[in-house]
């Protein structure tokens, strides 16, 4: 069983029900909904469609909203503009218009205030470079450093300028509410910079009566310096490398990656790594040798999940995309891992109880672990400290709870009713395993569930052989 999750973003390319089916069948686990694009109708057709296919098939899938976040774009222009290093340019807000042909408006008329002079201004997903030469109340007068044309609406980053942003919009907002609506299992905060924005998420999702997980982007710098506040308050981070390695020096990208997973493991939180994993498979077959390279090193640190995003909204190979994501996967868990989990806390008792389960079954080969969880905590236990060998079967009498464990390393969810008496609720789970040939006659389980004794309920781990 592969222990590396795989997340798929929808779009025109896949939101077929062939396509759909298709995509779970080759190992999609996730799909990611970009409220960037989705139109709302289009997100009710599309979810019903993956409940209806996956109930069909029998395998449980999540889904995962993705707001659009505050993000700060250029308005519209007549035509592009095509800048050379020296060129003045004016980026202006509040609807001011600029005598320079170089100018554009700004959709952040806090821009002004937050900006300072010498800061650099990157446009067009770091495309374009500028300097600020000079501000005042309502334009910023630059320098353009590198060669390239502009288009509309395109994405501004400051590296290292602590945007005034609020961490919700007016659309992020409506956009949440529909995933309510429509029972997402994750809703991921675009450009979270501080642990009260993923507060502020979870509050709304409160007060819309959700129980869905939270998701933290990590996409510039200000995020990466206070990222255990932001680990802490959320119940997933994602490693967005796409705005993340704009912001942050190139070279610096894979040591922000690994330490984001790592202290994600520690803090037993689960972590995606996303963006450009097989980018030129959105026009070919197969992929580079550094994208398969680059997959392997995610697999390695042992995230939970590896995301693919244009390469399953437009691309042409999207089901080629998830084989090939299944294939590497596969094989580098078998060469081991970057053993983060060495360092993971555990300071609960029922921690404790599972950090031992979790060393029996590394003592014994080819071991199995069950476990039986009604909120999905035992099963977050389980996955942080990356058994060796053992798959992890998460029974829950719940399947809203089985598709929030889908993110979880290692871990397969069953929806299984539980009987009051535990001894008939784990007979029951070994022979819902064997009818579907995921253990066989002979194995060992090591089972963490309650054992009835006097009228009371205790913890137990327990070894038993399959008969």
């Amino acid at each position: 069983m592969r222990k590396t999750k795989i997340i798929c973003t929808l779009g025109p390319a896949t939101d077929s029900p062939e396509r759909l089916r298709g995509l779970i069948l080759a190992g999609a686990n996730i799909f990611r909904l970009n409220m960037s694009h989705a139109p709302h109708d289009w997100v009710r057709e599309v979810v019903q469609k993956i409940r209806a296919i996956s109930a069909d098939l029998g395998i449980i899938t999540g889904i995962l909203l993705d707001t659009q976040g505050p993000a700060i774009r250029t308005g519209d222009l007549p035509a592009k503009l095509n800048l050379k290093p020296g060129d003045t340019f004016e980026f202006t807000v509040r609807g001011e218009k600029s005598e320079d042909t170089h100018s554009v408006d700004v959709n952040y008329e806090g821009l002004v205030n937050d900006i300072a002079v010498g800061d650099t201004v990157l446009v067009d997903n770091g495309v374009i470079h500028m300097k600020v030469l000079s501000k005042d109340h309502h334009r910023i007068r630059c320098q353009v450093l590198t060669e390239g044309i502009l288009g509309s609406r395109r994405h501004i980053n400051l590296p290292g300028v602590k945007v005034n942003l609020p961490p919700l919009t007016e659309k992020d907002l409506a956009d949440i509410a529909l995933g309510v609506e429509v029972g997402v299992d994750y809703v991921a905060l675009s450009f979270c910079r501080e642990a009260s924005d993923i507060l502020s998420l979870k509050r709304v999702l409160a007060e819309h009566g959700s129980e869905a997980r939270t998701v933290a982007k990590i996409e510039d710098q200000h995020a990466v310096s206070v990222l255990d506040e932001i680990i802490d308050a959320s119940d997933a981070v994602m490693v967005a490398r796409g705005d993340l390695g704009v912001e942050c020096p190139m070279e610096e990208l894979p040591i922000i990656q690994r330490r984001i997973v790592k202290h994600c493991i520690k803090r037993g939180k689960q972590v995606i790594v996303a963006t450009h994993m097989l980018e030129s498979m959105i026009e070919n077959p197969l992929p580079t040798r550094a994208e398969i390279t680059d997959v392997a090193n995610a697999v390695f640190e042992q995230a939970d999940a590896i995301m693919l995003s244009g390469e399953t909204t437009v691309g042409k190979y999207p089901i080629e995309c998830v084989q090939v994501f299944d294939r590497v996967a596969k094989r580098i868990e078998r060469s081991g891992g970057a053993d983060f989990a060495h360092f993971a806390e555990t300071g609960t008792d029922r921690q404790k109880a599972v950090k031992s389960a979790v060393a029996l079954a590394n003592s014994i080969e080819g071991s199995r672990i069950v476990v039986f969880t009604k909120r999905g905590f035992m099963a977050d236990h389980f996955s942080q400290l990356r058994p060796n060998g053992s798959p992890i079967f998460a029974f829950t009498p719940s399947e809203q709870i089985a598709r929030k464990l889908t993110l979880n390393w290692a871990t397969l969810p069953v929806v299984m009713p539980f009987d009051t008496n535990p001894e008939n609720t784990i007979g029951a789970a070994e022979k819902l395993l064997l009818k579907r040939g995921l253990i066989n006659v002979g194995d060992q389980l090591v089972i963490l569930t309650d054992v009835m004794t006097g009228g009371e309920r205790f913890d137990s781990i327990q070894l038993r052989k399959v008969a």
